[in-house]
């Protein structure tokens, strides 16, 4: 009895399984498949794939990366040799092949990029700066004595003529950095530690970046900051679009912080190529304050401190900690303390506002401005010079 049970329980089970395992193939064979001849429907209709064999990336690098060069240098530093060296009992003892030289060869390494079929490179002040032999080496395998033309420090360019001698070179195309926008490709290319024709890719990660919140404070411009991996070496470098175009020149990387590099835009070189291939000095206007910002809250906690070296006028404005010597603002009277709120009638509430105005109006130029002191509103007239030290 127990055992017809069994076998009629089993049956039963076995007949439920294969039903399910029908259904469960008849409910997967309802879905519709397209064939490929199937007409794509909606929006997919309207968006065609364009799939090349190549990523955008290769594309842009073989466009400009031909142009891309290395640049070394050698620079020979004179040493003063301590007199014992020369000591006639060392000398007797030892001889000369111990006396240390007193010339030393420092060496170094950056990249550049071709601008012009004649021979003209851009690149970093500070690649080529104080060197006193510059080869060029092309990616393939050419060199070239490289001939610095000029440089400015102030916004890190420089420009290295070669003579191609009826040669074919290379030319990487110019884009234009103003039509950046944050989330763009960013794609730089150099020769970084060492390693040439290095390729690297991130995005814009912010553009208009100021020198001074950028943490470099030497140098007067807006930068392109990006997360495309500069190192040392790609100095100099080409900072590249998705069209393989020139949108900036890789300058400078943040130790305290992975992945944030910063470059030069492009249209800042172009700007200054001729006249720094033609040997002259960048103006640069100045008016000699050191500053910070300040506004009403700072300035009140710090006229409650009794320890404080001043009281300063609780406004919002640019706050002068120094005044250089022998400057502009030393000859206008401005003193340390003054919170500068407005100049030529147009008001100021941060310093990179103040450098801008200044940049604009160039050398030899009135400045009317408005300052307090303590609780004085003030007006004084500034004139612009060309900043010291850059003649």
């Amino acid at each position: 009895m127990k055992t017809m049970k069994l076998t009629k329980f089993l049956r039963l089970l076995t007949n439920y399984t294969i039903t399910l395992v029908l259904s469960v193939i008849l409910c997967f064979s309802s879905f519709p498949v397209q064939s490929s001849q199937a007409e794509p429907i909606g929006e997919l209709a309207q968006t065609p794939i364009n799939i090349t064999p190549d990523s955008f990336v290769a594309e842009a690098v073989t466009r400009t990366g031909p142009a891309v060069v290395r640049i070394d240098t050698e620079t020979v530093v004179s040493r003063q040799i301590d007199p014992f060296f020369d000591d006639p009992f060392f000398q007797d003892f030892f001889g000369q092949q111990f006396r240390p030289p007193q010339q030393q060869r420092i060496t170094g390494q950056g990249s550049g990029f071709i601008i012009d079929n004649t021979g003209i490179i851009l690149t970093n002040a500070h690649v080529v700066n104080s060197a006193d032999k510059v080869t060029v080496t092309l990616k393939d395998g050419r060199t070239f004595n490289g001939q610095v033309k000029g440089t400015d420090e102030i916004t890190d360019l420089a420009v290295v003529a070669i003579s191609p001698q009826g040669q074919t070179l290379p030319v990487a195309p110019l884009g234009d950095s103003t039509n950046l926008k944050v989330g763009d490709w960013a794609i730089a290319v150099g020769n970084p530690v060492g390693l040439d024709n290095t390729v690297t890719l991130g995005i814009i990660s912010t553009i208009g970046r100021s020198a001074a919140k950028a943490g470099i404070p030497d140098k007067r411009l807006d930068f392109i900051q990006t997360d495309a991996a500069i190192n040392p070496g790609n100095s100099g470098g080409p900072l590249l679009n998705s069209k393989g175009e020139v949108i900036g020149i890789n300058t400078a990387i943040r130790a305290d912080a992975m992945g944030i590099g910063f470059a030069i835009p492009i249209n800042k070189a172009k700007t200054l190529e001729k006249i720094l291939a033609s040997g002259q000095k960048v103006p640069h206007p100045y008016i000699g304050v050191q500053m910070i910002n300040i506004t009403p809250e700072i300035a009140r906690e710090n006229n409650r401190n009794p320890n404080s070296p001043m009281m300063v006028a609780e406004v919002e404005g640019i706050l002068v900690v120094q005044v250089v010597a022998n400057s502009p603002a030393e000859r206008a009277r401005i003193r340390r303390g003054d919170v500068i709120v407005g100049v030529n009638g147009q008001t100021v509430k941060d310093g990179t506002d103040l450098q801008k105005i200044v940049e604009t109006v160039g050398i030899n130029s009135t400045l009317k401005v408005k300052l307090y002191r303590g609780d004085r509103l003030l007006e004084l007239t500034v004139k612009t010079e060309q900043m010291q030290g850059v003649s």
